[in-house]
């Protein structure tokens, strides 16, 4: 079986410039990968800070952690490709359908077929393909020609899933799927079943597909406010996980669509009141996550992967909170350190 790589995900960490120093931290403290999300206008470009944390780090990996389809695939595959040669053949990218940076452009998520397609130019294109978009055919084939220093191995592109029909679609085009269901064993097997069933479909070998996993972890040992700094990520996960009921999406909504939504200053700065505490009871946040002693951390995060999962991607600090990473670093140190 492979080994597990544990993903430091959540809120670009701040200050972004500099991520080489926070990305280090997150390597001496043992986490094997750092993901960013892509979310315009809320968070810094995520390719720019992949690409400053490669120049900075030996071993660890990094990615994103949600793409969204809004550039040109194109684009987004000469980011990706010149990020993984950056980072001698570091990276992992996931991709998918696009929430909250959707709403900041009043924009819902990409369609699930016209995802499909986006996914396949974006393979397509990070392949050396010739690829055809509304009867126009491009390609970046010349890349490395060019530039013989970008001449390295594909990256892995992987999609964020909660249903049946994006798992069909990743396991049609995709490297890995990632589900996104919390915490809950059962909901994290049906998934791997579903992801199993598609790749047969599709006439693919299972054991092709990586998959993985989205947690939202607090080590707390005592500290009663440790959980604060996921709630909002439980919130984001949540809201489209199926879980709960549609109150998380409708408070975040107010919030993602208005031009200066979440930015009441709790501290200093880049300490901020983003998610509103109604969007999500403490029980829920509790239920989803894991939280809790190291130890019990650990315990759980082990259950989790004995199901066999390659990634997982673990929200440690929501926009606004944290920002010294103290739960980042106290996961990697206590809480992955026990793992078998």
């Amino acid at each position: 079986m492979t080994a597990t790589r544990f993903w430091r995900m959540g809120a670009t960490p701040v200050p972004a410039t500099e991520i080489g120093r926070l990305a280090r931290e997150f390597e001496d403290a043992g986490w094997d990968g750092l993901a960013v999300g892509e979310a315009h206008g809320i968070l810094p470009d995520p390719y720019v800070v992949l690409g400053a944390a490669a120049a900075a780090t030996r071993e660890l990996r990094l990615g994103t952690s949600v793409a969204v389809p809004l550039r040109h695939p194109l684009l987004a595959a000469d980011a990706m490709a010149t990020v993984q040669a950056f980072s001698g053949g570091r990276a992992r990218f996931v991709i998918g359908r696009g929430d909250g940076a959707m709403k900041v452009l009043q924009r819902g998520p990409l369609p699930v077929a016209e995802f499909e397609d986006y996914l396949r130019a974006l393979q397509g294109f990070l392949l050396g393909e010739d690829v055809e978009i509304n009867g126009d055919v491009s390609s970046m084939s010349r890349l490395a020609d060019i530039d013989p220093s970008l001449a390295v191995a594909k990256p892995d592109v992987s999609v964020a899933a909660t249903g049946p029909r994006m798992i069909e679609v990743a396991a049609r085009w995709a490297d890995g799927i990632d589900f996104s269901v919390g915490a809950d064993l059962d909901r994290l097997r049906r998934s791997i079943a579903l992801a199993h069933e598609a790749c047969e479909r599709a006439g693919r070998d299972p054991a092709t597909l990586s998959l993985g996993c989205y947690l939202q972890i607090a080590a707390t040992d005592g500290d009663s406010d440790a959980a604060e700094a996921v709630r909002g990520l439980i919130i984001t996960h949540a809201r489209f996980s199926g879980n709960f009921s549609s109150r998380a999406a409708a408070v975040m909504e107010r919030v993602l669509t208005a031009p200066r939504g979440g930015v009441a200053r709790t501290g200093r700065p880049g300490e901020l009141d983003f998610y509103p505490k109604e969007a999500l009871e403490d029980e829920a946040v509790r239920r989803f996550g894991i939280i809790g002693p190291a130890d019990e951390c650990a315990e759980r995060l082990q259950e989790i992967v004995d199901l066999g999962l390659s990634n997982v991607y673990i929200g440690t600090r929501s926009v606004g909170v944290d920002l010294d990473e103290e739960n980042t670093l106290h996961i990697g140190r206590e809480v992955l350190s026990r793992l078998g």
